[in-house]
């Protein structure tokens, strides 16, 4: 399997790429847009195929390689090759590999230690202009927002419906019934917000939402993991997580992390309607002894 380069163990080379591209000049720049616009199947080719595609000479891809920090052009496709197969990586060989290492440690620790770093490194890459702007628009009451997840995901999209549809109006969750969301789509408009969660083992259902969705002018906010589910392509927002951890299954926590902060900052961004709509909330929950009061 391919190493990369010390400084990004943690990164795909999507994202190496992206962290660079201040640094290459314009013919490197245009080999860079190539790969990114079709990835990772662009840097799959041949060198010769792949230097055609964006107008540049084969000695400009090697260049660019190792500016990235590889060996050469077969080193990046080697880590391109590992990260398709890490994709499809079934939950059964992903805990065989886990069982391999740290194989001396408390498992406490050992997916205690993951979860940390998986947060660090995702925090770390996280664009805050880009989680500013969906914040604007979640705060926007007047827009219309729909949530929907996939089969592991499916949690993290139930639990931000819980909480938007306390704090502001017009929140609907599509739920796991994929033949009634073309009944949703119907009101989905250049007004609506669609929210995604899909990570590795991509849903096709959910790129069918997005892209329908996409072309009646939607806007679409897709978390995803460190690869980067196929919904990327037509998403107008993507935070990227880290989701590996010594189990057979990913772990969301790190999205979790996400998304609370997101709606912490939705309801400090317009407090005085949100707070409102607790106390009514808390009023109707008086009223029906739903709750067990302890004043």
């Amino acid at each position: 399997m391919a190493t990369l380069p010390p400084t990004a163990a943690k990164k795909t080379v999507k994202q190496i790429i992206q962290d660079s591209l201040g640094d290459l000049t314009r013919s490197e720049q245009q080999l860079a847009h190539v790969l990114l616009q079709d990835y990772p199947m662009a840097g799959l080719q041949s060198v010769t195929k792949f230097a055609l595609a964006a107008g540049v000479s084969t000695p400009t891809v090697i260049r660019m390689a190792r500016k990235l920090g590889f060996d050469g052009f077969p080193h990046l496709q080697e880590a391109l090759r590992d990260e398709v197969a890490a994709q499809i990586k079934k939950p059964i060989s992903k805990h065989e590999d886990w069982q391999a290492q740290d194989a001396d440690r408390h498992p406490l620790n050992r997916f205690a230690d993951s979860v940390a770093e998986n947060i660090h490194y995702t925090l770390e890459r996280l664009d805050r202009t880009q989680f500013d702007a969906v914040v604007d628009l979640l705060a926007a009451p007047e827009r219309r927002v729909y949530v929907a997840g996939g089969r592991i995901t499916r949690s993290n999209a139930d639990y931000l419906f819980n909480h938007l549809q306390i704090i502001r109006p017009n929140v609907t969750q599509l739920g796991s019934f994929e033949n009634v969301w073309p009944q949703y789509l119907l009101d989905m408009d250049e007004n609506a917000i669609l929210i995604l969660f899909d990570i590795r083992r991509y849903e096709s259902s959910i790129l069918r939402l997005a892209t329908l969705a996409h072309e009646r002018g939607c806007k679409i906010v897709l978390f995803t993991d460190q690869w980067g589910s196929p919904v990327t392509k037509v998403a107008d927002f993507v935070f990227h997580a880290l989701v590996e951890v010594p189990s057979s299954w990913d772990s969301t926590v790190a999205i979790m992390v996400v998304l609370e902060a997101l709606i912490a900052e939705v309801q400090r961004s317009q407090w005085e309607q949100s707070r409102k709509r607790i106390e009514d909330l808390d009023a109707m929950f008086s009223e029906t002894r739903l709750f067990r009061s302890f004043e």
